[in-house]
């Protein structure tokens, strides 16, 4: 029997039921559906041939790799790169907007090679450039950028090393700027291209009065970390005036944060920055771009509001606003209109990217089947309980709740003073269980919930132990209460029937899900299926693909996961083959990476074994076969392993 969201018999649950209650068609935006049989599927072109992501775990796993897995769907990126770039030209044509877009992507948001060259080939034709924050960011920039007329823009705090490298792009005719975030850079720039004998391009991070929204608001306003103020700016302008330079100056940059819910702020920063731009021009530097940094969000959660999870625009309204503020701003100065430059990384990155988890049991507070009270003793407590359970006295649903729990602590009291058996308690706790669940299918059905009764989903939800790690994979849902989209990856033609909260399997009590998305509100549970046995039931984490794939903590040594790269491909039936993969951490990978040696370890354990043999505990053979056991450990993965896959 299925069972609809009011908790009553229900056989006409149907994959639209699916799409709403999981919000697919909201933050899916057009890439991610449902097909007839129930399983998920994308789009990575909107108009091309659609994908099961269910066949691509399959064909990942008939490979060899295993759960939890990473999907990175290369299309769908190629796709985000592309619309970017479409809609600023486009924005640009219908404004009648004299500059030019010029895009980069931030490094910092994903550096995987294979995205990061992804990225480039999608953005060839738009001569879309790199944004690097530090050395080793800026050592592939210039490694990789093989395009004269994209940009490379370089941000964060900067030492001379760092600097060298930038001019070294200069050198090499690469259009290369350093971003100057505090004054002592400016002096530093200065003298190092003076000594390299190389112009360098200087651009001016403005730290903006205009405060940002949303999680990463501080990074923005006057108490921001980068960027300088209105003082400082007059006093660089002074200094590379007196170094004649003035012809170095040409860019302003500005940043409010990353995942900007309100185009409002957007639209408030723009008009700033582009004065700090205008007034700059009029005191005679050249001044031809405005980076108006990234910000630009993406809808976790499919409401379309100002809601941190969420964005409360379009990308064509963050766009077209962006286009239109920065020549209405000029033109009312009498300024020629700079080119644009976005720094847009999440908004590009975020969809290509599924972490896919299978789940491996399940933790319930209620009994799968009928409670029988084993009241042999005659114990009147459950008497009492059972006596509630089944309404004797045709109470009320609040006065029911209120009367199981003083039974339930009374049952605890007598417990702990040896008044109650083992037994007779574990019947209270399965009896209070069995009352709460049956209050909360009541409850329901009703028009109006008591307050005290409307967490009861939350009491009675079931925990599904998922095999993966959230500290290595969903760092910023730890860190920050990111909300990321969680769908079943099959069986969607099908009623969900069971509350359920996730927990991964860390040894940490704050390695657990137990906020989702929503489009009204945030949700304590998610509703999925029961478990089948000999049946694998796999869950996709969706948007994951910024910042999650580089920022993961090897907490209790759980490492980087299997990650599969996911084209196109027209001739197949399935309609894709896996390009590339990449092997996640072995036992041996992360115990080096604090400071173990395997081949050590091995020998250690050898001798422990020897002992062991020589103290006739084990057998010579037993102990052979343990030592390859060891060894074979040390070089498989560091997660579960799976059953019914």
């Amino acid at each position: 029997m299925q069972v609809s969201k009011q908790g009553e018999p229900n056989y006409d649950w149907s994959i639209l039921d699916s799409e709403r209650y999981y919000g697919l068609k909201n933050w899916g935006v057009g890439y991610f559906s449902i097909d007839s049989e129930g399983f998920l599927e994308v789009r990575p072109r909107r108009d091309s041939q659609a994908i099961r992501i269910h066949e691509i775990v399959a064909e990942a796993l008939s490979q060899g790799y295993q759960l939890p897995l990473t999907i990175r769907i290369q299309d769908l990126l190629r796709t985000r790169v592309e619309e970017l770039n479409e809609q600023f030209n486009a924005a640009i044509k219908e404004e009648g907007y004299e500059g030019r877009y010029r895009g980069v992507f931030p490094i910092k948001v994903n550096q995987l090679r294979e995205v990061v060259e992804e990225i480039q080939a999608a953005g060839k034709p738009y001569h879309f450039g790199l944004e690097c924050g530090s050395k080793p960011e800026l050592m592939i920039a210039l490694a990789m950028h093989n395009d004269q007329q994209s940009l490379i823009i370089c941000n964060g705090y900067k030492d001379d090393s760092f600097i060298r490298l930038a001019l070294t792009g200069r050198l090499m005719s690469k259009e290369i700027y350093l971003v100057v975030e505090q004054l002592s850079e400016v002096r530093r720039i200065i003298e190092i291209s003076r000594e390299m004998g190389v112009q360098p391009l200087i651009g001016f991070r403005i730290k903006l009065s205009s405060n940002g929204e949303g999680k990463w608001a501080s990074s923005s306003g006057d108490n921001a970390k980068f960027g300088l103020s209105s003082s400082e700016v007059m006093e660089a302008v002074r200094i590379v005036k007196s170094s004649s330079l003035e012809n170095s100056l040409r860019l302003i940059h500005f940043h409010i944060g990353s995942q900007v819910p309100n185009i409002q702020t957007i639209k408030k920063a723009t008009v700033e920055a582009t004065r700090f731009f205008c007034e700059l021009s009029k005191l005679g530097f050249p001044m031809e771009l405005i980076d108006v940094g990234g910000g630009l969000g993406i809808d976790y959660d499919g409401s379309s509001s100002n809601y941190e999870s969420s964005m409360n625009y379009t990308q064509r309204e963050y766009v077209r606003d962006i286009v239109y503020t920065i020549k209405y701003v000029c033109s009312a100065a009498g300024v020629t209109v700079p080119d644009i430059v976005s720094e847009s990384g999440r908004a590009i990155v975020a969809p290509h990217s599924i972490l896919v988890t299978n789940v491996c049991d399940r933790i319930s507070k209620k009994s799968d089947s009928n409670i029988l009270i084993n009241n042999k003793t005659g114990n009147p407590l459950l008497q009492e309980l059972e006596s509630i359970l089944i309404n004797d006295h045709d109470s009320s649903l609040l006065e029911r709740y209120h009367d199981a729990q003083q039974k339930r602590e009374e049952a605890n009291n007598l417990f702990n003073l040896g008044f109650l058996s083992l037994s007779d308690k574990a019947d209270a706790d399965a009896t209070y269980w069995k009352i709460c669940q049956e209050l909360l299918q009541l409850a329901q059905k009703q028009r109006y919930t008591p307050d005290e009764l409307e967490s009861l989903p939350v009491q009675i939800a079931e925990k599904y132990v998922c095999n993966f790690s959230i500290f290595q994979s969903l760092l910023d849902h730890w860190a920050c209460d990111q909300l990321f989209p969680i769908v079943p990856l099959h069986r969607l033609n099908e009623a969900p029937e069971v509350e359920a909260t996730l927990v991964d399997v860390t040894c940490d009590s704050e390695g657990k899900i137990d906020t989702f998305t929503d489009i009204e509100d945030e949700r304590s549970t998610l509703r999925l299926h029961k478990l089948k046995e000999q049946e694998a039931y796999y869950l996709g984490i969706f948007m994951v693909g910024a910042y999650q794939d580089i920022m993961g903590d090897f907490h209790n040594l759980f490492g980087k996961v299997d990650e599969v790269h996911v084209c196109l491909e027209d001739n197949k039936v399935d309609g894709f083959y896996i390009e590339n993969s990449i092997k996640g951490s072995s036992i041996n990978d992360v115990l080096c990476f604090t400071q173990y040696d395997g081949q050590r370890l091995s020998q250690m354990m050898k001798k422990q074994l020897d002992l062991a043999i020589n103290s006739e505990l084990i057998k010579p053979v037993e102990g052979t076969s343990l030592l390859a056991q060891y060894n074979n450990l040390l070089q498989s993965s560091t997660y579960l392993g799976t059953k019914n896959t």
